[in-house]
């Protein structure tokens, strides 16, 4: 099959550091400024866009210090990964008062008065596997005119094959049904069971067994 000469080529992906902490955090709120989610939690769109970076710095900081941020060299794409353990069943309740301290420091760092901000995280943590040993996809964000053009899948495509060579399932929560197509498409399940935000859009946990 002929290339389409018209398709911008894929970029190079590399490994982000502490020091491209400031441009992905704003690449991640431009990504998401007009997602459902995002729009809930903050309703007011100039507030949003004041607020939206430092909101994700909370997931950007806890990946570069504990997982993998992953982007591509023309900085267009940043993909975030922690690796989380499998608990025991009994200890699943303190693992989701971990989540519950990261879901209090989101509102803490970006919107103290506003309960939005800890909710989302909050309800995310309650449906979240714990048994199973796997890689989270805490967030993948494309700069709005480079969306729909394969970005998100160029970037995803290396750590998925590192889940398949390693047996090592994949999870994340899609925010809206554009992005829930496109982890179908990387072999992504929704699990049955949608996070329901209260007068707001619902969110799709979605899981991936490793391909053999």
């Amino acid at each position: 099959m002929a290339l389409n000469p018209t398709a911008p080529a894929a970029p190079g992906i590399r490994r982000a550091g502490a020091e491209d902490r400031e441009w992905i955090a704003s690449l991640l709120g431009e990504a998401f400024h007009e997602d459902p989610v995002s729009s809930w939690v903050f309703p007011e769109e100039r507030r949003r866009r004041e607020l939206h970076p430092r909101f994700f710095g909370v997931f950007l900081g806890a990946a570069l210090a504990e997982g993998a941020v992953e982007v591509t060299e023309d900085r267009s794409a940043a993909a975030l990964w922690l690796d989380v353990p499998a608990v025991a069943e009994e200890d699943v309740p303190a693992a989701i008062a971990e989540d519950d301290e990261v879901a209090a420091l989101m509102r803490k760092e970006s919107d103290p008065d506003n309960e939005r901000a800890e909710t989302v995280g909050r309800l995310t943590a309650r449906v979240h596997p714990r048994l199973r040993a796997h890689r989270y996809l805490m967030l993948l964000g494309v700069e709005p005119d480079r969306q729909g053009q394969g970005l998100g899948s160029a970037l995803l495509a290396p750590a998925l094959r590192r889940c398949d060579a390693e047996g090592v399932p994949a999870y994340l929560e899609a925010s809206n049904a554009r992005s829930r197509a496109l982890y179908e498409r990387e072999g992504f399940r929704f699990t049955g069971r949608t996070v329901d935000l209260p007068g707001g859009p619902p969110m799709w946990p979605m899981w991936r067994e490793p391909r053999g």
